[in-house]
């Protein structure tokens, strides 16, 4: 397992490509009422990996810059979106995101602001963002509820290589609130969920970058608990994997 998180996920593309979650439409809603978004915001979608926090704006007609250093999920992306003129793919990183001074409306950080250099990238994000522009944190978070959600956490505890330590739960919301300019912090909660049958809730574990691959010969004891997991919780085929979306924004 490569631990350089801008490579750690490149063994994972496929799965992370068909069962990492997506994003409400309450989100974008959200964005629209609360932050002025339209169809000419741009925006700057740091760390956007296979473009599934770049999709929900590439739907409402934005323009949008997906920066993203790591080749395998980038080049994913590029596939993906090839036929829709509003992507624009960059190699680069939260830190050095080449592009111009004030030009986005938007910064979105879906899934990724834990992988950031917090001293680094925030003077970069500064740059490129119009002064009356904002920033917006985005995780789906695993709800923890007793039964198959927490289940399915303890096993993540017990078979994960670096879990707690990579788990973006780990960055305090004070830190988070540090970031932005004083009383610019906002935080909001969105319901979200997947459906998985046992092969996709398979591809869900295998595409997290703290488990071992199923080629590797440690994977086998995770996925015989896993399927015995999947076994005890089913209905009728399938399992809920329940998330909050929580979103913290403003301006910097």
């Amino acid at each position: 397992m490569n631990f350089d998180p801008r490579k750690r996920f490149s063994d994972r593309v496929e799965n992370y490509v068909k069962y990492r979650p997506h994003y409400p439409e309450e989100l974008l809603d959200f964005m629209k009422a609360e932050c002025g978004l339209d169809q000419s915001s741009v925006i700057a979608d740091i760390g956007s990996g296979t473009g599934i926090s770049s999709e929900l704006f590439l739907k409402n007609g934005n323009k949008v810059y997906a920066v993203e250093p790591n080749d395998e999920m980038r080049s994913a992306a590029e596939k993906i979106f090839s036929g829709d003129k509003n992507f624009i793919s960059v190699n680069a990183s939260a830190e050095d995101t080449g592009l111009e001074n004030n030009s986005v409306d938007f910064i979105i950080a879906g899934q990724a602001f834990h992988w950031f250099d917090l001293g680094l990238s925030k003077p970069e994000f500064r740059r490129i963002l119009k002064n009356d522009g904002y920033f917006f944190i985005i995780w789906n978070s695993r709800i923890f509820r007793e039964g198959f959600m927490d289940d399915y956490d303890e096993l993540l505890m017990k078979f994960g290589t670096d879990y707690k330590k990579v788990n973006h739960e780990n960055i305090d919301e004070e830190v988070i609130r540090g970031y932005f300019s004083p009383g610019e912090f906002s935080v909001r909660k969105f319901y979200n969920f997947q459906d998985f049958d046992y092969e996709g809730l398979k591809g869900r574990l295998l595409s997290s970058s703290y488990v071992p691959n199923a080629d590797d010969p440690s994977s086998a004891g995770m996925l015989k608990a896993l399927e015995k997991l999947f076994d005890k919780y089913n209905i009728k085929g399938k399992v809920k994997m329940e998330y909050d979306t929580v979103v913290y924004f403003g301006r910097l």
